[in-house]
């Protein structure tokens, strides 16, 4: 994705991208057992497994040992899993100088198999949607799709290719914790995936129960554009709002009021109309520079209740936007350390 999206772009593509302890061992990008990783390196369930997907059922009838991604964000929950995928995309919007993310870096690294290498995965670009060749080439025996937009006939050409875990969600919506699950089930992992999601789902209710004044506050996610004066709310099974949420949080009224149906994950809202965004904590992604005062110096917003009272939780760097707007088992954690104690603090002001 290019670096010249609007903020109005984001809002519907950046899904597109968008203190973990270790499992079992892996699998390096070659198909072998990855020492470096530790525990055992095998998968613990029998196979034939059957995943179940959008369009369909997927029965993988060994254990994978050449796995590619499509939508960078499947490949974080392999190699939460201590798998290292064959092939995995590019983060073209947001990404790090290694078109990847911190935590994938730092993962890969654990793993022996950083970028520099014999191990590391092979990368591919998405900007100009399934890169089927570059797939194909790898010969993969499985390929994960289960958090992204990939279409029917998408799943249907990458199926001739190796079994294909198709999306479990439309629109980018499957939760993290459903993908762990069929991923986790794919790969024979059931069992270290559901330690893994209790123990995040932990750390994440902690924040909540450590910090009263999170678990009192009610938020709103939304994208503040202080350019084109437009506001859109996350809404349903949107990954933002859910992050909130896991935390201890409740959703402003007004949202669950709007929000037609559980398929719509945002909607517009006139900035005209900001007083009516009552909720204690607001949330927006920003450009590099804002600042609270980006938006109360802005007469529009300075109307939401939460910018006027300072409650602003902004990630304005593109590495704490893509961990919670694309969540995986592997970003979530990252933004336990570097975008929660912003919430804390927004909390904080709005309940002084």
């Amino acid at each position: 994705m290019s670096r010249t999206l609007t903020r109005r772009s984001v809002v519907l593509t950046a899904l597109t991208l968008p203190a973990l302890a270790a499992c079992s061992g892996g699998i390096d990008a070659s198909g072998s057992s990855s020492s470096d990783a530790g525990g055992s390196g095998a998968a613990s369930d029998a196979f034939p497994v059957t995943v179940e997907h959008l369009y369909g059922t997927t029965e993988i009838a060994a254990e994978p040992t050449r796995i590619a991604t499509v939508s960078w964000v499947n490949a974080d929950t392999l190699l939460a899993l201590d798998i290292v995928p064959a092939g995995m995309a590019l983060v073209e919007w947001g990404g790090n100088d290694q078109q990847s993310t911190d935590w994938v870096d730092a993962k890969l690294e654990e793993l022996g198999a950083g970028w520099d290498s014999d191990k590391a995965p092979t990368t591919y670009s998405e900007a100009d949607g399934v890169n089927t060749d570059e797939i194909a080439a790898l010969a993969p025996d499985l390929i994960v799709a289960a958090y992204s937009g990939l279409t029917e006939e998408e799943y249907t050409t990458l199926s001739k290719i190796a079994p294909t875990v198709g999306p479990l969600a439309a629109n980018y919506t499957a939760s993290w914790e459903d993908v762990l699950a069929a991923v986790g089930t794919a790969t024979g992992r059931s069992d270290a995936a559901s330690e893994l999601s209790e123990k995040l789902s932990a750390d994440l209710a902690a924040v909540g129960e450590e910090n009263p004044e999170v678990a009192e506050s009610t938020f709103i996610a939304a994208s503040l554009s202080p350019t084109e004066h437009t506001i859109s709310i996350y809404s349903g099974d949107d990954t933002r709002p859910r992050f909130f949420t896991a935390l201890g949080m409740t959703q402003a009224e007004v949202v669950t009021e709007n929000t037609k149906d559980e398929s719509t994950f945002y909607f517009d809202w006139s900035a005209e109309r900001g007083d009516e965004l009552v909720s204690d904590v607001l949330y927006t992604w920003a450009a590099a520079g804002d600042t609270v005062e980006t938006f109360q110096d802005d007469p529009l917003f300075a109307q939401i209740p939460a910018v006027a009272s300072g409650a602003l939780v902004l990630t304005a760097d593109d590495h704490q936007t893509l961990s919670i707007s694309a969540a995986s088992v592997l970003s979530l954690p990252w933004a336990l350390e570097n975008v929660v104690p912003s919430v804390i603090e927004a909390a904080q002001t709005a309940q002084a």
